[in-house]
């Protein structure tokens, strides 16, 4: 009597392990159709027709939303689109789905460096670097990117603008003090 509560609980948490296994679905078991959404809207990517491939490859995704390869295209067509933020997002979905895919940590460091987090992109690649036994050209791609740094426009927009200060104020007010008055003041 006093055990059947503790079986109970040990039963149901048997159970709640075993479907949850059993929803997910492997990559050779993505819907067929779902895949050949994919493969449609990365050959609208191809061709620079970022509004079409984003609704190809939201539609595949709707089909099948564990096609993880969907997820990575669209994370490309945002990356073209100079929106690295939503990038970096649509990569996490994607690795939510296979923690250890190395095109989409690659994918999602480029992302990163994009935006000018370095730092993190740097995470990625020794995650990159752990999954590799030998040197992967992903590696060596976000390696590259990495090195060259942010764009241009990210360096200037975080470039650190200098508040006047007491000295500066003071300075200011010292130097107004000592112009000559014009004749607008000596009214």
């Amino acid at each position: 009597m006093r055990l059947t509560p503790i079986a109970l609980s040990v039963a149901l948490a048997a159970a709640t392990m075993a479907s949850a296994g059993h929803g997910q679905r492997p990559d050779d078991q993505i819907d067929p159709k779902s895949q050949s959404l994919l493969q449609q809207g990365q050959a609208q990517t191809a061709s620079g027709q970022y509004s079409q491939a984003i609704d190809t490859l939201e539609t595949a995704l709707v089909v099948d939303p564990r096609n993880r390869a969907a997820y990575v295209a669209l994370a490309r067509v945002a990356q073209a689109q100079k929106l690295p933020g939503k990038a970096t997002r649509l990569y996490g979905e994607a690795l939510k789905l296979e923690p250890n895919d190395v095109g989409a940590l690659a994918g999602q460091g480029e992302a990163l460096v994009q935006r000018g987090a370095v730092e993190r992109a740097k995470r990625n690649l020794e995650r990159i670097k752990t999954l590799c036994k030998d040197p992967c050209p992903q590696a060596t791609t976000l390696a590259g990117v990495i090195a060259k740094g942010p764009p241009p426009e990210v360096l200037t927009a975080r470039a650190p603008t200098v508040a006047p200060g007491p000295d500066n104020v003071r300075d200011a007010l010292e130097r107004n003090e000592r112009a000559p008055a014009t004749p607008k003041d000596e009214k």
